[in-house]
């Protein structure tokens, strides 16, 4: 176990961002700058690469390798931290990526399950994140828990009864399951001890409500001030704003899921002057038409207000 000072750990926004590609989808890392100075611009000092978000399963084992040169590359010498996203069907791929993440000097890495060939139970699950994360021996370690997206719904409170014994690394879960049940168990764990930063937006406040200090998300991209109202209105104790801010990123979600939301968040982006480039498939790319009927939505419901 290794109990993180809070100046280390996951606390306030932490954004998955979106890998960028130039128009015939190749990466394009020059955006990586532009990215940095845009979050920094927001309030936001943490970015989880690689990720959901990053599209990593559609991400050759070079182009990770390149992604995370760029981002420390870039960040290095700002506020920056950066936290890589090494999980992969191929564990021996996981452990080269977290070598690597090491090397590179990155704040912390993490890796979601095998999601094809699964693990059966929750020892197999705890010696795989074991394997990945003695690659990085130095560098905190999270398990990415994501199971709408992974098929692996496995105990985390029996992970982390688990873990804490066998990886010394571990730092706790990025936590991308509305169980709020599990969630309680986990935040009493070992007396408090995990890092525990909560990764679906629609239900933030909830979290926040059962303890959460931070949160992972794909909406702190483009919609960052919203989530830093909330914050905010939690911490004084304002529900009733924390509420309306809450539904105005339920919103968003609800809007970009309509289009596919993937190519929905990242025409989003180049709207606010961040061209992150197309999706990858099997995700899809807005069309012309599409987009231009995605802005007039967002322009309806105050979007561009909200996000300033």
């Amino acid at each position: 176990m290794l109990n993180l000072p809070d100046s280390q750990r996951l606390h306030s926004l932490v954004t998955a961002t979106h890998t960028p590609f130039h128009a015939d989808g190749s990466l394009n890392l020059k955006m990586v700058d532009k990215q940095t100075e845009f979050l920094l611009s927001k309030g936001v000092n943490t970015v989880f690469i690689g990720g959901s978000t990053g599209e990593s399963h559609s991400l050759t084992y070079d182009e990770r390798h390149l992604l995370a040169k760029g981002w420390t590359a870039v960040t290095k010498g700002t506020a920056m931290r950066v936290v890589v996203h090494v999980g992969a069907n191929c564990v021996a791929d996981a452990k080269a990526l977290a070598e690597q993440a090491e090397d590179l000097g990155a704040s912390a890495i993490a890796a979601l399950s095998p999601m094809y060939f699964k693990p059966k139970n929750v020892e197999v699950l705890v010696e795989t994140m074991a394997q990945i994360a003695a690659a990085a021996p130095e560098t905190p370690f999270y398990y990415y828990d994501i199971p709408s997206m992974t098929g692996v719904n496995l105990s985390v409170p029996d992970f982390l009864r688990q873990a804490g014994k066998r990886i010394p690394n571990l730092a706790g879960v990025k936590f991308t399951n509305p169980d709020l049940m599990a969630y309680q168990y986990c935040l009493r764990a070992d007396d408090g001890a995990w890092d525990l930063p909560f990764g679906c937006d629609e239900h933030m406040l909830g979290a926040l409500a059962m303890g959460a200090k931070g949160a992972v998300g794909s909406g702190f991209n483009f919609a960052a001030p919203i989530y830093t109202r909330l914050l905010a209105a939690f911490a004084r104790n304002d529900l009733e704003a924390a509420r309306e801010e809450q539904f105005r990123g339920v919103q968003i979600i609800s809007t970009f899921v309509r289009y596919g939301y993937m190519g929905a968040a990242k025409a989003a982006m180049s709207m606010l002057g961040v061209d992150v480039g197309p999706a990858r498939l099997p995700n899809t790319t807005l069309s012309a038409e599409q987009k231009d009927r995605l802005r007039g939505e967002l322009e309806a419901m105050g979007f561009f207000e909200w996000v300033k």
